[in-house]
């Protein structure tokens, strides 16, 4: 009692109880695979070696063994030896074909009855009842039931010894039990099929997941290059085109727009760094990099605009809500996308508005410029409008875009985000 006592307090012993028995439980577990598997290869090999130990069996009983328990001790020699044959060789296709199998021993049955030879090696026919009731249709037991059954009904005629449950119930008990028994096993293996299925739709179903976040990382991600690229690379157009401009006559003027690229040039660099920064698996750069744009960083947007010649105008209206730097971002790339298409389209005397209002429904965003409108932004000319759309029906908002039709012209882009709480 005092070791019982000492031992589940002791850390090591438990631990060496069941390391020992894991390395066991993990050889039995691969012994049993791989036979399975050797199996399912050569299943013809295994048939085999099973056929030739029932042969032998039956053989052994046959050279007098079956005196032992035989109603009538005058069986020829050679009858005795067939019936152990057709007993024992038919179980070579019990896997097969068992019915088969349990009708081709029905004529030794019957003559082990008929004759009073009561071999031992008529329980064989229990093995083709056992993987009749694994493999094949229940009803086919009913056929099992009167094969077992008939021949017993002619032994019991031809030697009735004894009262008729001598020779009845053992032979129908065996049945019983055989049966039962090769129903359990069919319940478990169809069970472990069910379970290793289900884990393979699991599986798919995780594949597919998997796809589906990675295709939807990719939009984000394309989109992000998009408004990023998209809207730098236009402005270090309208500068180029300015800085070339004056040139000749402002040399001072082309050095600020040269300086105005450089800049524009970095800022849309470290923004791609932090874009990419997400596909990559370390992060120890991740600290060095701004975060994503706000609501905040419209002022610079505007400056950075006007100063690749595109008149702005910004106008606040309301007190800043704390909104979520997801709709943040919503806001701030809409208004950047707008801005960048007066760049390309709206032509050299466009000026553009940003208008930003909070209110208690929510933050709205309107980007008008004066441009050459509608006949310059064809509907397919990118993924710009639809990357905006794509933006706003995140957060359940609403876009509008389009030419003006009082003059002089140009075109609209209204955003509306409504607060999360009205979702």
């Amino acid at each position: 009692m005092a070791q019982q006592n000492h031992r589940p307090t002791s850390g090591p012993a438990p631990e060496g109880w069941s390391t020992g028995a894991q390395p066991l439980t993990r050889r039995l577990q691969r012994l049993t695979a791989r036979l399975r598997a050797f199996d399912d290869r050569r299943p013809l090999v295994w048939d085999l070696h099973l056929t030739c130990a029932f042969v032998l069996a039956a053989m052994v009983d046959a050279t007098g063994g079956w005196r032992n328990v035989a109603f009538n001790l005058d069986v020829p020699l050679w009858l005795v030896v067939a019936m152990s044959i057709g007993f024992s060789v038919p179980l070579l296709w019990r896997r097969s074909h068992p019915l088969a199998v349990l009708l081709l021993m029905l004529p030794f049955s019957l003559a082990n009855g008929a004759s009073g030879a009561h071999l031992q090696a008529s329980f064989l026919q229990m093995i083709a009842v056992f993987n009749i009731a694994l493999r094949l249709p229940l009803r086919t037991l009913a056929v099992c039931f009167g094969t077992v059954l008939v021949p017993l009904a002619v032994g019991a005629t031809c030697y009735p010894v004894g009262s008729w449950d001598q020779q009845f119930v053992p032979m129908l008990y065996s049945f019983a039990l055989v049966a039962l028994l090769g129903l359990a096993v069919r319940s478990r293996q169809e069970y472990t099929a069910s379970l290793v299925e289900r884990a393979r739709q699991l599986e798919v179903e995780r594949d597919q997941q998997a796809r589906l976040a990675a295709a939807a990382e990719r939009t984000r991600v394309a989109r992000e290059m998009h408004d990023i690229i998209g809207h730098n690379l236009s402005v270090i157009t309208g500068l180029a085109d300015g800085g070339s401009y004056a040139a000749a006559n402002s040399p001072e003027r082309a050095a600020q727009a040269l300086e105005a690229i450089g800049t524009t040039s970095r800022q849309a660099l470290t923004e791609l760094r932090r874009l990419l920064d997400v596909l990559r698996d370390e992060t120890s750069a991740a600290a060095e990099l701004s975060p994503q744009p706000a609501l905040a960083d419209l002022a610079q947007l505007v400056e950075g605009v006007r100063a690749a010649g595109l008149p702005v105008q910004l106008t606040v209206e309301g007190g800043p809500e704390a909104l979520a730097a997801g709709r943040q971002l919503a806001v701030y790339r809409v208004v950047q996308e707008a801005l960048t298409n007066t760049l390309k389209h709206g032509g050299p005397q466009a000026t553009a508005t940003v208008d930003l209002a909070y209110g208690s429904g929510g933050v709205t965003a309107t980007v008008t410029d004066t441009g050459a409108g509608a006949s310059a932004r064809p509907a397919a000319a990118g993924r710009g409008l639809a990357g905006m759309r794509e933006r706003t029906s995140m957060y359940g908002g609403t876009l509008e875009a389009g030419p003006l039709r009082r003059p002089p012209g140009g075109w609209r882009v209204h955003l509306h985000l409504p607060k999360e709480t009205d979702q």
